[in-house]
């Protein structure tokens, strides 16, 4: 069978394109000879008006087939192409305008032929950029369209054609009727521009690069019409080409819409890091697990979903399937559809691709995303993306919407990450109901106790001038609390304590973090001031914004007998002064570590230094301790600690240690369960 080849539609239309320019520029010459030779005008204005037309639409045809070939040019490219044609055509108009200085008073600079080819040469490059340019505004007009945006657009483009033919109405005479249609295409044109969506989406760099293409759209703009009106007074021409109601439409909706991103653009400055790292957050898994609250079962998490994903794609329709025990489709959710449209687009999706290529068994379904067009007299786009649970799949989820290629690449990925977040947690709500009933899950805490045992030092670094003891315990399984000591130099000891915001596993993982933290600043011998602010910086870089950790850090100098502090939201340091025979709470302020995660944290932070003598006791602990509560919900407190430790002052650290936990326990009762995790360390002073 004979194949017949595909025409190219660009190529076919440019050349007609360029063939009714020329048809265009013989018909005005003849004129001009005929009127030199005296002969009669035989040509009516008429035949120039078509040819002006179908000049116009080849053109569109051309440039909407060039732009559309390429769907996956971003913004900044888009404007560089208006840019890259606003120049050519100026740089044209402006070399036909150095020619003419050039030729003077000439008998050549006076020729009408030369003249009128000029003006023609003028008025084709001045059309390409307008009709370009226009129609590279539609597509950023269209970004992220909804069904209101395209009909506007739909009816912008019925005007202009309107506006074509206009000239058979008026001749081209600069009367009220012209006025009043460019003053309403101006109106149109700026309801039209307000559609700035793609703004946003650029990075701070893209933004200044994209001023400076605005910029030089607007003066080339603005330069070439005022070449129109210097073309529109002279009388080169017999049929003036300019006064178009077409062109003056075009030339006040690039300009309008021109000026409107520029403005944008720039005002959009200020906010542009700041977008970009919402955006990020946007696109990552932990903006859904925001929203899926603990304790919610399955439904809800698919509710939330389905919501989500119609919120943030501007679907007009959707709904989720999940399968049974049986392994058969169940409708699941359901938004803005009727149950006959839906079976409509079901039956339409098994033979319409890609659509038709799902396939519930694939292992790799979490890595496939279906979209495209679909034939439906409502619904002209749709996406489909699976649910996925330990590589099997679990359900689908169905989105559609009025408009075509209603689904871009941002859209997409949010979708994607909002359902691979909800699919983890619709698979940790079923394996945390199969664990309470297996050993797996016991045995998955007997390790993570064993880790997080491990990451508590088991010999806390010391010499024969002072004595120290640790001790921890956790409310769950695991714990969030930490301590640890660092020999420095000789007789130079770092402690440090802290208390992770929260209880169990992410406690205790943020709590590792903190200990990498720890090992890592302390190599560096840093204040205890400056401590605070590295480790502050590095946590804000990994720890989830609803986390923070409080800490106190020591520099012990045992050769000065000093100690330098500083206090991070942490439970204040108790220390008993033998001299006087007194135990008192050292004061120092401080913000908890993740709270302020800028360089403004310094201002936060404050060092001191205090002096200790032989039998001095220092008693660093976590909050569980003074917050323990009693069978009648009142808390151990901060008197009854110090009651404690001036009570057994005169025992060694080991000993005080040990009594003060006892007495906590005392004051729970049998039976009583943490609230939180304890942890004590005890430093007394031999010489």
């Amino acid at each position: 069978m004979l194949k017949i080849p595909t025409p190219n539609i660009g190529k076919i239309s440019i050349l007609v394109a360029i063939l009714t320019w020329l048809a265009l520029l013989f018909v005005d010459i003849t004129r001009i000879f005929q009127s030199v030779n005296q002969m009669d005008h035989s040509l009516a204005p008429e035949i120039s008006y078509v040819l002006e037309i179908l000049f116009f639409i080849l053109v569109y045809i051309f440039y909407n087939h060039s732009i559309n070939k390429n769907e996956n040019i971003d913004f900044l490219n888009l404007i560089w192409r208006g840019v890259s044609t606003g120049l050519l055509a100026t740089i044209i108009s402006l070399s036909i305008s150095i020619f003419y200085m050039m030729l003077g008073g000439s008998k050549l600079g006076s020729d009408p032929l030369l003249s009128n080819f000029f003006y023609h040469v003028n008025f084709a490059f001045v059309s390409l950029f307008l009709i370009s340019c226009s129609l590279l505004w539609k597509h950023l007009i269209l970004y992220q369209k909804t069904k209101k945006v395209v009909q506007q657009w739909q009816a912008f483009e019925v005007l202009l054609l309107m506006c074509m033919f206009f000239v058979f109405f008026n001749g081209n005479n600069f009367d009220y009727s012209f006025i009043f249609g460019l003053v309403f295409l101006t109106i149109f044109s700026a309801s039209l521009s307000i559609n700035l969506k793609w703004i946003p989406y650029l990075t701070f760099k893209e933004k200044w690069k994209s001023i400076l293409f605005l910029v030089i759209i607007l003066i080339c703009t603005i330069y070439l019409f005022s070449k129109f009106g210097f073309y529109s007074e002279s009388e080169i021409a017999f049929v003036n080409l300019n006064i178009n109601l077409f062109l003056m439409g075009l030339f006040a909706f690039v300009a309008i819409y021109t000026l409107f991103s520029f403005l944008v653009t720039l005002f959009n400055l200020p906010t542009s890091s700041v977008f970009e790292q919402k955006l990020v957050e946007a696109i990552n898994f932990q903006r859904l697990s925001q929203s899926i609250k603990p304790g919610q079962d399955e439904n809800q998490v698919l509710d939330i979903l389905i919501d989500s994903s119609m919120s943030a794609s501007y679907a007009d329709g959707g709904w989720l399937e999940i399968l049974d025990k049986d392994q058969i489709p169940q409708l699941i959710q359901k938004r803005f559809i009727d149950e006959e449209v839906r079976q409509e687009i079901i039956t339409l999706f098994q033979t319409v691709k890609p659509f038709s290529e799902f396939d519930w068994t694939q292992d790799d379904n979490d890595t496939k995303k279906f979209y495209g067009k679909i034939p439906h007299n409502i619904f002209k786009s749709a996406f489909l993306i699976p649910l996925v649970v330990n590589k099997k799949t679990i359900g689908r989820m169905y989105l559609v919407k009025e408009v075509r290629d209603g689904f871009n690449k941002e859209m997409i990925n949010i979708i994607t990450t909002f359902v691979g977040q909800a699919s983890i947690s619709v698979e940790n709500y079923r394996l945390l109901n199969e664990a309470i009933k297996t050993e797996r899950y016991k045995e998955e805490l007997k390790i993570a106790q064993r880790v997080q045992r491990s990451l508590l030092p088991k010999e806390l670094h010391h010499n024969e001038k002072f004595e120290i003891c640790g001790f921890s315990v956790a409310a769950d399984e695991v714990g969030g609390d930490y301590y640890e000591t660092k020999n420095l130099d000789e007789g130079v000891f770092s402690i440090i304590i802290g208390d992770v915001s929260g209880k169990g596993t992410s406690a205790a993982f943020n709590m590792s973090q903190m200990k990498g933290i720890f090992h890592s600043l302390v190599q560096l011998k840093p204040s205890p001031g400056e401590f605070l602010f590295k480790a502050n910086t590095a946590l804000s870089q990994c720890l989830e914004r609803n986390h923070f950790i409080t800490t106190s850090y020591f520099l012990l100098d045992t050769n000065r007998q000093t100690i330098k502090y500083s206090r991070a939201g942490h439970c204040p340091t108790l220390f008993y002064d033998h001299s006087e025979d007194k135990a008192s709470y050292l004061s120092a302020e401080g913000l908890g570590l993740g709270i302020v995660r800028s360089p403004n944290y310094r201002k936060y932070i404050h060092e001191s230094e205090f002096h200790y003598d032989k039998e001095d006791i220092l008693v660093l602990y976590t909050d569980g301790i003074i917050e323990a509560k009693n069978k009648k919900g009142v808390e151990f407190g901060y008197d009854n600690l110090k009651a404690a430790l001036m009570q057994h002052k005169n025992l060694s650290a080991e000993l005080i240690q040990k009594r003060i936990i006892d007495q906590v326990y005392q004051f729970v009762g049998e039976g009583g369960i943490p609230d939180d995790d304890f942890s004590i360390m005890v430093i007394k002073f031999n010489s």
